[in-house]
């Protein structure tokens, strides 16, 4: 449920607009909301981190506004209740009307989620499945460069989830279709919610099976097959991407 706040709250504030989340020195704040002249605004308690509350409230500031990839090395707990703090921002912002009969919506008291009033519809955050993959061939590890990605970072090879898909089958079709390589020995690793914009990753190791590599220069500006010992720059820590890679190298060691 929002308050508004009376300036003596307390906790992580996590105040966005439009996929932007406002990072005074380039840190999340923390204290009174007093202190960070948030009194009056509406706020929610989304969570909470080391025994203080993590509070949500939506509205542009008028500088150092950033992105929650600036977060990346804070506590992972941390990290994840900052970007459900974007997502659901977002959410509200883009739920104000209801999307069946064009009336005015409200923000639940009990649950994240918007209702309508005439038609009585409801609408929960929707979150978009992706999958990503780690693919090993003897001790190389297929890296790839992603038109969206700059300063040189290499990563493993990742996708969204079409309808009708099972996750195993959109690794595949992702694989064969940004690398021409079939693969085999998928396997399951782990999740992490991913707020850019509003997914949740989860992660696969394989083997390579068959095929010669050949990237989609529309998604890809280079892939290769990198020794373990020998890899290029990296995505950062705390990402899933990374836990991939340094997994897969541990298995490039034992060949």
């Amino acid at each position: 449920m929002e308050l508004a706040l009376t300036g003596n709250e307390k906790g992580w504030w996590i105040v966005s607009h439009e996929n932007k989340l406002w990072l005074p020195n380039g840190e999340l704040p923390f204290g009174a909301a007093e202190q960070w002249g948030l009194r009056g605004e509406a706020a929610r308690q989304i969570g909470e981190w080391q025994g203080a509350p993590v509070w949500l409230v939506r509205r542009a500031m008028p500088q150092e506004m950033g992105s929650v990839r600036q977060l990346l090395d804070l506590d992972r707990a941390l990290f994840q209740l900052a970007g459900r703090g974007v997502q659901l921002a977002e959410f509200y912002r883009s739920h104000q009307f209801c999307g069946y009969c064009g009336h005015k919506m409200h923000l639940s008291r009990t649950e994240n989620a918007c209702l309508c009033d005439h038609c009585r519809e409801r609408y929960y955050p929707q979150i978009a499945p992706c999958v990503i993959v780690a693919i090993r061939r003897d001790d190389e590890i297929l890296l790839a460069q992603h038109v969206r990605h700059r300063g040189g970072i290499h990563t493993v090879l990742a996708g969204f989830v079409e309808v009708g898909e099972t996750l195993e089958q959109a690794v595949a079709r992702e694989v064969m279709e940004e690398s021409n390589i079939e693969i085999k020995n998928l396997r399951y690793v782990s999740s992490q919610p991913w707020p850019f914009p509003q997914s949740l990753m989860m992660a696969f190791m394989a083997d390579y099976h068959r095929g010669e590599l050949r990237h989609d220069p529309q998604e890809l500006l280079n892939a290769g097959w990198y020794r373990y010992d020998r890899l290029p720059q990296l995505p950062p820590p705390g990402t899933v991407a990374r836990r991939l890679i340094e997994d897969t190298v541990v298995l490039c060691r034992d060949v």
